[in-house]
């Protein structure tokens, strides 16, 4: 059987841990060859070296999100390492301590999870219609854009202003064979998570107990739906936030 992703280039961000780090492993496993970019060059260099131990291609770049060159730099090193571009995992997000948001969360929350997304989203279409002439994106988004969010207002808003993107670069971009789709996971064991919980006591327990499934995701589980959304067995899927949440909001 064909691997989900053999052949293609692949762009990941935040690909050192959590989510990002699970779908580069995946990914590479599923025959991509990939760029993977965030901010920390060990925790980068270390998920490379376990996809190369497994005879995966995998190289990286530090990237920050919060800064349109580093982002578009990124997105031109993936081209001039495997000369084109194929596939991209905008996965890369920073969260800010739950309740209201102060004036500068607010703006690095835009910076990174919204205009970070936007950059990078523009620079992938230009590599993809300049390289392999057809392809998929998959943002990143959360549940949390879904409804009312009072624990993060502004993380939420920033996600579902996210899923508005990824619906009308969708429509945009469909007629050149670009298909653009993004994920919703619910509660996965993540540091994000983790760092949430630790202002939040018993915020784990609580979303667990929300999820039909009684549990959290595991990362890797993540990563499968967005696998997928940037395969060719998904070729007539674009404009859609699927929600990978255990049922949380059925």
């Amino acid at each position: 059987m064909t691997l989900l992703l053999e052949d293609k280039v692949a762009f990941v961000s935040g690909a050192g841990r959590g989510i990002g780090a699970a779908a580069a492993r995946l990914f590479a496993r599923e025959g991509a060859r990939l760029l993977l970019a965030a901010r920390t060059a060990d925790q980068l260099e270390a998920v490379t070296s376990d996809i190369r131990s497994l005879g995966g291609e995998a190289g990286f770049v530090v990237c920050d999100l919060a800064d349109p060159a580093s982002v578009r730099a990124a997105i031109d090193r993936v081209v001039s390492l495997y000369g084109r571009l194929d596939v991209a995992f905008n996965n890369g997000a920073t969260l800010t301590p739950p309740g209201e948001s102060t004036e500068s969360d607010f703006d690095r929350l835009y910076r990174v999870n919204l205009r970070g997304v936007w950059v990078a989203m523009t620079a992938q279409v230009a590599a993809i219609r300049a390289t392999a002439g057809r392809g998929a994106i998959v943002n990143n988004s959360s549940v949390g854009s879904l409804r009312g969010n009072p624990a993060l207002p502004a993380y939420g808003a920033m996600k579902r202003a996210v899923n508005s993107l990824t619906e009308s670069a969708a429509i945009t971009y469909g007629p050149e064979n670009i298909r653009i789709n993004a994920i919703a996971p619910g509660n996965t064991r993540t540091e994000m998570i983790e760092a949430w919980a630790a202002n939040s006591p018993g915020l784990v327990e609580r979303l667990i107990a929300n999820s039909p499934l009684r549990r959290q995701a595991d990362p890797a589980e993540i990563a499968e739906a967005a696998a997928w959304l940037l395969s060719d067995r998904s070729s007539f899927v674009t404009g859609t936030v699927l929600r990978v949440d255990g049922g949380a909001g059925a």
